[in-house]
């Protein structure tokens, strides 16, 4: 039916609908965003649990099983914060004279280039943390609305996984009954590609945060940085974010040294680390682990990042990447949304489209790779 519309009524309802999606996801994030996650570690879990299953384990046993895993992984995780966070409490005195060493010496620098005296600054310095005071004040109670937030998700997550993986046929079913008959090899292989991208995307990233954290951490911890494992953690998880998280890590890494240190050496070693280590995963380490399956151009990986944080928080933005991986997969195989398949992309055509007519169409064409330069 809507093959008859004008294109301009089409186009229209596309945007009218991508505007919908937002809008719902928007005011109904605190129940789709637990699904979206239990969704993506589900299919994260199918071997596991196709494993067990061909073993002959029993239906629920072989899906609580890696739920457990799942459970204990996080645990872990958890426990190594606390650790370290009170491990930085015991270090509080020392933490705090480092870092009134600082100031004075950034004190001592401001007033050497600019015309403002010791006083001026430590007055500008007190407004501005009795403002930071307040704002803390003002958030408090909110902070505690959200943590009752965090443990609302991280209790549902098992509950929506368990169910998924034990009603996955009624799932799959239902998609096929959206389409004819005639489709459904389209259908089937989207499915299974959607499948394969999330687990190896997934997957390679749990090695990422592994070797990451095992590379970062064990160079600064051999070289002497305090909290280097911290350190590692902390940016290793963070790198999961595209683009943004490795800035934000980048940023603790330097404040947690500067904490920790009375001198600059640290940061500077602590920044060409990170540098090297990066340099290793995006070049060497990381292409290998994931390949290039997940095709999606910087430009929209970032506005996917950026929208994601601001409809669902943080964990928007870890979604973001696989979702429009998602929605790559399901766009390059409807003839009515493929333009926006090619506008998610990574593959740039070898000709303009300006001059060459059939590079406009619909239809496959020469590609390159997006991180190639023009001639």
């Amino acid at each position: 039916m809507t093959n008859h519309l004008p294109l301009t009524a089409k186009r229209s309802l596309e945007l009218l609908g991508l505007i919908a999606i937002f809008g719902v996801l928007y005011v109904a994030k605190d129940i789709i965003m637990p699904v979206l996650m239990a969704f993506f570690i589900s299919i994260m879990l199918l071997p596991i649990y196709r494993f067990l299953r061909r073993k002959k384990v029993p239906e629920s046993l072989s899906i609580i099983l890696p739920i457990i895993l799942v459970a204990l992984f996080i645990g872990l995780i958890v426990w190594f914060f606390s650790n370290q966070i009170g491990i930085l409490v015991k270090d509080f005195p020392q933490i705090k004279s480092n870092v009134s060493q600082h100031i004075n010496s950034l004190s001592d620098w401001i007033s050497r280039i600019t015309h403002y005296n010791d006083k001026e600054q430590k007055a500008f310095i007190q407004g501005k943390s009795d403002d930071l005071m307040n704002m803390g004040t003002k958030l408090a109670g909110g902070a505690a609305l959200t943590l009752s937030g965090v443990f609302v998700f991280i209790g549902l997550l098992p509950i929506y996984i368990y169910l998924m993986l034990f009603y996955k046929d009624i799932l799959l079913r239902f998609i096929f009954m959206w389409f004819k008959p005639d489709h459904h090899p389209k259908v089937k292989e989207a499915i299974y590609e959607t499948e394969s991208i999330i687990k190896s995307y997934l997957i390679g990233l749990l090695i990422q945060i592994t070797y990451m954290t095992i590379l970062l951490g064990g160079i600064l911890m051999i070289i002497g940085i305090k909290h280097a494992l911290l350190i590692g953690v902390i940016f290793a998880i963070l790198n999961l974010i595209p683009y943004v998280g490795a800035l934000i890590g980048n940023i603790i890494g330097v404040l947690l040294t500067l904490t920790s240190s009375q001198e600059l050496w640290p940061v500077l070693t602590v920044l060409g680390v990170i540098a090297l280590v990066q340099f290793l995963d995006n070049n060497i380490l990381m292409p290998r682990i994931v390949g290039s399956k997940v095709k999606i151009n910087a430009l929209f990986a970032i506005l996917g990042v950026f929208i994601g944080g601001s409809v669902a928080g943080v964990s928007g933005m870890f979604l973001a990447l696989p979702i429009i991986a998602v929605l790559k997969i399901i766009f390059d195989r409807t003839e009515m949304f493929k333009q926006w398949g090619v506008l998610l992309g990574d593959e740039r055509p070898v000709k303009s489209p300006m001059s060459f007519p059939s590079f406009r169409k619909k239809k496959p064409v020469a590609v390159k790779e997006g991180t190639e330069k023009d001639d």
